[in-house]
């Protein structure tokens, strides 16, 4: 009796030396440590990774002492958590909450060790996540709420403007309506109050007008239509512009980020220990105006001992070396002793 060999499967390979699309950069995703070195050199972020933004800024905001316990709000690939982590330890702890309930088991396996556990939860979610946890409050509380390289770049995620995908922005799939439901079942005057809020668009109602209770099915159908929406005096860059803003603004209303984000800062002041410290990254207007106005009246009402009395930005190596940190605003506050 003959047994047959089992015929060798070749890996596949991309097409070119350099691949554009996201699932043929296996290199990348492999953790090829020259690779990465080369991707992050040219100022991008390898593929399935996330380069966490202002990290010396966030530590020296937080002062993270031996033994503290610390919450990443917002764990992502777990890199700020993992500089926290290091300085709490030996005997503190960092608990991490994110709501992808496909990257964080990846983030889970990446930072397992002492002193960590994990959440499936929105940072909304904070108060539960502490009672779970068996705690009366943290030492350290950070919030990046900028959304993670991998699922910008993933385009089954539906994110990005650079790449065609299915029209959908949620950071948890298994919950809620994608972005083309929500476009579909919307009408132009709440599209464009929409538009206004969420990005500060200057053409809301143009734009409504052409995108309301229609039906787009991917990522690049609907930047298209922005495109041609725009008068024809308007120049390319601005049109690039004005597409990421509807997108931006899609993304918050799927995941309902500014209600989550309220609901945060009215719950933090009960999270933070006695001589808490927090820090909150955010990247556009709306919700720097959120941070900023809580924290102020927090500190007028004594809630907080001390605030951030101005913004903290990216230095300017960090925006060349990393072009998405480019909007980044850091904010702090300290609770009383």
């Amino acid at each position: 009796m003959t047994v047959e060999a089992t015929p060798h499967r070749r890996r596949p390979r991309y097409p070119g030396k350099y691949p554009r699309r996201f699932e043929h950069k296996y290199k990348e995703h492999q953790a090829n440590a020259e690779t990465v070195a080369k991707v992050m050199a040219s100022g991008k972020t390898p593929a399935g990774t996330h380069r966490p933004i202002m990290v010396a800024e966030i530590i020296d905001a937080l002062k993270p002492q031996v033994g503290e316990v610390a919450v990443d709000c917002t764990l992502g690939y777990g890199g700020h958590a993992r500089e926290l982590l290091k300085r709490v330890l030996p005997g503190g702890r960092l608990i991490g909450l994110d709501v992808d309930p496909i990257e964080l088991p990846k983030t889970e396996v990446r930072l397992a060790g002492e002193g960590f556990t994990a959440h499936r939860s929105n940072f909304a979610g904070l108060p539960k996540v502490l009672a779970a946890e068996q705690l009366a409050g943290a030492d350290l509380i950070l919030a990046d709420l900028g959304v993670s390289s991998m699922q910008i770049d993933d385009p089954s995620r539906g994110f990005s403007v650079k790449f065609d995908g299915p029209l959908d922005m949620r950071m948890n799939p298994q919950r809620g309506q994608p972005a083309a439901a929500l476009l579909k079942r919307s009408n132009a005057v709440t599209l464009a109050a929409l538009l206004v809020e969420n990005a500060d668009e200057p053409r809301a109602e143009l734009l409504a007008a052409a995108l309301a209770g229609k039906q787009f099915a991917t990522t690049r159908a609907l930047a298209e239509t922005v495109r041609r929406t725009l008068p024809g005096s308007v120049l390319d860059e601005e049109r690039d512009d004005t597409v990421r803003r509807v997108f931006q603004a899609l993304r918050i209303a799927v995941n309902e980020e500014f209600s989550a984000l309220d609901m945060f800062l009215r719950n933090l002041p009960s999270c933070l220990n006695a001589g808490g410290r927090v820090a909150i990254v955010t990247f556009h207007s709306g919700e720097d105006r959120r941070v900023k106005k809580a924290f102020e009246a927090g500190w007028r009402d004594g809630v907080y001992a001390d605030i951030a009395r101005e913004v903290i930005r990216p230095s300017s190596a960090e925006r060349h070396d990393n072009p998405r940190s480019s909007s980044a605003k850091l904010r702090w506050a300290i609770k009383p002793a």
